[in-house]
């Protein structure tokens, strides 16, 4: 009976750690978060680099989940990325409103932040972002800092 009870324990404690890498695959995968696929309209942001931004990562706007990255394109002519975004027609932005391409967590989840600018006007369906920042790249960073550090050591000699 005792053997019986113990399996019973070891197979519940099994359940509940195959419960819980679902729900971490769900949620590096992005399928947990939801968002409301109502009306929306469609903006483009071109970016110098993208990094490892993914088709359906949020938009957000002040931390708030707004829309949802639905094409990555490469632009031939301007050998720029550019980002088709769906916005939810609920949240409406100027015409001269910012995007960035962030990074949060500590699994580096990508996603695009808006920040709002102050135009009258509203940016409409098939709108582009004039203001873009594209994503920050470590290695850039690193080999930026590195290249600095020796270029201050040969000044010293």
């Amino acid at each position: 009976m005792e053997r019986t009870v113990l399996d019973l324990w070891v197979g519940l404690f099994v359940a509940a750690g195959i419960a819980a890498l679902l729900v971490l695959a769900l949620k590096v995968g992005n399928a947990s978060t939801t968002f409301n696929v109502g009306e929306t309209y469609h903006v483009i942001g071109e970016f110098d680099n993208i990094g490892g931004l993914k088709v359906r990562a949020p938009v957000k706007s002040s931390g708030v989940v707004v829309g949802r990255v639905d094409k990555i394109q490469f632009d031939n002519e301007r050998f720029r990325a550019r980002v088709v975004m769906n916005i939810d027609k609920r949240y409406q932005f100027p015409r001269d409103t910012s995007a960035s391409i962030l990074t949060s967590g500590l699994l580096g989840e990508q996603y695009i932040g808006l920040e709002a600018g102050g135009d009258s006007e509203n940016l409409k369906d098939g709108g582009r972002f004039k203001l873009t920042q594209s994503a920050v790249v470590l290695e850039k960073l690193i080999g930026q800092f590195l290249y600095n550090k020796a270029a201050e050591g040969d000044g010293k000699k």
